[in-house]
């Protein structure tokens, strides 16, 4: 008996399990191969250089890449093996048109199609499977395709978490404006009347509504303003990722045209503290007093050099990032957070902390950190102005006390306040910790308006 007459024989066994491969390892190698360089051909295609690199284009590059990788299944399976699966042609045209959807129609389309795509997804799923475990006699249907089939079924149903939890999430206005500072708008916020006015700066990654526990205590003695930086909150994203100088050019911007008058208490958690102290090195005479919260230490020594030429492998890896938000991981990380913020800034925070837009500005936050920690090195002496610094007790990594220590002496006019049980994100999502920052910027202010020294706690 032929081997083709043998395979034909037992073709009613093998749909409960995979056979010897015909013509060899023609069809395992034809799979592999075929999955491989559509993963492959995904992650170049989304590391094409092009004028505009955002979320769409990286999930479009994506889905070609794969239907690539689908398209070449066919077409090898076809032309050198005796097992031709033509129904890989099928997720091959979904992937395209898929992707030629996401690059052309507008966002509202897109958002739109959150209902369509989860469940057709799972549907050509179920039915690939059946098509392969029909067609597709091979070990790589068990080891290679059905895992690719598993994987695609969990996107399908994170897709379909995102846009039902984004369609009954409890409906956000923005509070405040948007201010055009040039190449883009920020969102301000501002309450109170009693100066000096207090801007509030989050640390790596947070909105506005991030500070909900410290600013409406704090404009209950003064004003204070809080404002999204680009790529965050309400705010525009930047071309580019802003790094400490950026953030410091963009803010006093934002508070000219907004008519913010100075001088100006500036206080900053984590990252935020590097971009106080830079716009303090900056535009001395703007800032009357700093608190530091926790900061992030900054780092003695000559600024990095931005990356020469207009080719952004940063721009490009948070764009990549930024597509699972459409997968509901976004969604989930928000939901699962902010939960000790009074409601109006939890849902706030929620709401735009899910966004691809959130999510790539982080990661170029972090991405350009080197220049920002040098930058606020910029910043070598406060003078005699009052400075409060704040340090959480719990989980510091080795040489942060030190760090913390050496900023306290920028100032004549100094304290260090260590807060008790307080880590460095509960600074500003605990309540009871969030007052030591309350406390501490009032003090500032008081410093401020009387002219007297701080007092030591």
């Amino acid at each position: 008996m032929t081997e083709r007459g043998a395979t034909e024989t037992t073709g009613a066994d093998q749909g409960a399990g995979p056979a010897p491969e015909s013509a060899g390892t023609r069809i395992g190698m034809a799979v592999a191969g075929s999955l491989a360089a559509g993963f492959a051909a995904a992650i170049i295609l989304a590391f094409l250089p092009v004028d505009t690199v955002d979320m769409d284009f990286s999930t479009a590059m994506v889905l070609f890449g794969f239907a690539l990788g689908w398209a070449l299944l066919a077409a090898l399976s076809m032309r050198f093996t005796d097992q031709p699966q033509r129904w890989a042609v099928v997720p091959a045209i979904f992937m395209a048109v898929s992707g030629v959807l996401v690059l052309t129609v507008s966002d509202s389309v897109v958002d739109a199609l959150g209902w369509v795509w989860p469940p057709a997804v799972l549907v050509l799923v179920v039915w690939v499977w059946v098509r392969a475990r029909r067609e597709l006699h091979s070990r790589t249907r068990t080891w290679l395709l059905c895992p690719v089939l598993v994987i695609l079924a969990l996107l399908a149903v994170g897709g379909g978490y995102q846009r039902i939890s984004k369609s009954t999430a409890p409906a956000v206005a923005m509070a405040g404006q948007l201010v055009d500072v040039g190449p883009y708008r920020l969102h301000l916020e501002c309450h109170g009347s009693r100066g000096p006015t207090v801007i509030l700066e989050p640390g790596a990654g947070g909105s506005a509504a991030s500070m909900g526990l410290i600013a409406p205590a704090v404009a209950g003695d003064g004003r204070v303003c809080v404002y999204d930086r680009a790529g965050r909150g309400w705010s525009d994203p930047a071309a580019s990722p802003p790094d400490g100088e950026q953030i410091a050019t963009d803010l006093h911007t934002l508070l000219d045209r907004a008519q913010v008058p100075g001088p100006y208490v500036l206080a900053g958690h984590s990252f935020g503290g590097l971009y106080v102290r830079t716009y303090a090195a900056r535009y001395p005479g703007e800032v009357a007093g700093l608190v530091l919260v926790d900061s992030t230490a900054a780092k003695d020594g000559p600024v990095p050099p931005p990356t020469a030429g207009s080719y952004s492998v940063l721009k490009h890896v948070s764009s990549l990032v930024a597509t699972t938000s459409r997968l509901g991981i976004g969604r989930l990380l928000a939901n699962t957070s902010f939960s000790k913020l009074p409601p109006q800034y939890r849902d706030d925070a929620r709401a735009t902390a899910a966004t691809g837009k959130e999510m790539s500005g982080t990661l170029e936050e972090y991405g350009v950190a080197s220049r920002s920690t040098a930058e606020a090195g910029g910043l070598r002496t406060f003078d005699a102005k009052p400075l409060v610094v704040l340090t959480a007790e719990r989980g510091n990594s080795q040489g942060w006390m030190a760090d913390q220590n050496k900023t306290v002496t920028l100032s004549t006019n100094s304290v260090h306040r260590v807060v008790p049980g307080a880590t460095h994100a509960s600074l500003v999502e605990n309540p009871a910790h969030a007052a030591a920052v309350t406390r501490a910027i009032h003090d500032v202010v008081i410093s401020v308006r009387t002219g007297t020294p701080l007092t030591h706690p």
